[in-house]
């Protein structure tokens, strides 16, 4: 009988894969890939507590609000901060990825969660997904799902390290048998970034400029090595010191010296597990090396910078923003062999 139920299954319910993260959020819709791909902000008007916008209508709305109308981040620091405005975001997501092929019963759903979660945090991202509309829900880690979605031979007994800089934190993980052996969970990533950049520009040039500003800064021009040639962005913001609008110029140069600090403390995390490996699984990852993915591993030179630091070969993954959906999507194809990945239900700590 559950064999026929098992055969059945996809005809009346779909299978999702999200990769929940702090800046973007991706859905896998089993069957036809990675069908949603939006920033992580929900618009919502405070006069009657509705939702106006979810995804990049709502991420375009930042910073340029009128008072009743305001764009938030449901998660920060990979974790849910917004309980209601996480639920509406993903009951959005989940709709839109099934589209015109949702099914009578609603779908089971692996979402990808930063490494040492703790459980009142698995608890919200359950909750939130439940009344959202999915049926199942299992929770795998970050690191394990972006392994998977690079195809890195983590059931093997050979060792191998994972970096994943997403937009609230960054995961390092050294994995073996199917298991994470070491890992550390940064609250270093590609926002705290971005608040470099604002404090940089703030403290030497006395403008203030926004979240987003700073983010097309750090993407059109940032860098962690010197390169070839020199690299410069004009920036547009409020002077301190008169309050009217002014322009300057930023360099590549500027963006180093910004986030060099929180570089540093990257480099110093992924030395700490490297540390503390051990050897024999050590000596495969300095055979293999480390693999970088998430937003923040196309940040220029990074990759070059890790391997001069730790003495390991680094290598930035095929489409690394991809990485984890695409690891949702491999635990999909075969939801009975990867179980065993699974961090344990609401039943084991309820």
């Amino acid at each position: 009988m559950s064999k026929l139920f098992n055969r059945l299954l996809p005809l009346i319910s779909n299978d999702l894969g999200i990769d929940l993260g702090t800046a973007n959020t991706l859905v896998y819709l089993r069957g036809k890939g990675i069908v949603v791909t939006e920033p992580s902000v929900v618009a919502v008007n405070q006069k009657t507590g509705q939702v106006v916008a979810v995804g990049q209508a709502a991420k375009d709305m930042l910073g340029r609000t009128p008072g009743h109308l305001i764009a938030v981040r449901p998660l920060v620091d990979g974790v849910v901060s917004d309980f209601e405005a996480t639920e509406e975001m993903l009951a959005y997501l989940i709709n839109r990825a099934q589209g015109a092929s949702r099914q009578l019963l609603g779908p089971r759903t692996v979402i990808g969660v930063p490494a040492g979660i703790t459980n009142v945090e698995m608890r919200a991202v359950k909750d939130a997904a439940q009344n959202a509309g999915a049926r199942e829900v299992y929770i795998v880690e970050e690191p394990i799902a972006a392994a998977l979605g690079v195809r890195l031979p983590i059931r093997e007994a050979v060792g191998s390290m994972i970096v994943d800089i997403g937009g609230g934190t960054v995961d390092i993980a050294v994995l073996s048998l199917g298991g994470i052996v070491r890992a550390k969970n940064l609250r270093v990533a590609g926002d705290k970034l971005n608040r470099d950049i604002i404090a940089y520009v703030r403290s030497e040039f006395k403008i203030l400029i926004g979240e987003k500003t700073a983010e097309d800064v750090k993407m059109a021009i940032g860098s962690v090595i010197e390169g070839e040639s020199r690299l410069e962005a004009v920036v547009r913001g409020r002077d301190l010191i008169t309050g009217l609008p002014r322009e300057i110029i930023l360099t590549d140069q500027d963006v180093r010296e910004a986030i060099s600090q929180s570089i540093d403390t990257l480099i110093e995390s992924v030395r700490e597990v490297l540390e503390t490996t051990p050897p024999e699984i050590l000596s495969d990852v300095m055979r293999t090396g480390i693999t970088l993915a998430g937003g923040g591993a196309l940040l220029k030179g990074l990759d070059q910078l890790l391997a001069q630091w730790l003495k390991v070969p680094v290598t930035v993954a095929d489409d690394p923003l991809t990485a984890v959906a695409r690891g949702t999507g491999v635990i999909l194809e075969n939801l009975d062999l990867h179980q065993d990945l699974f961090l344990e239900n609401d039943d084991d700590y309820a």
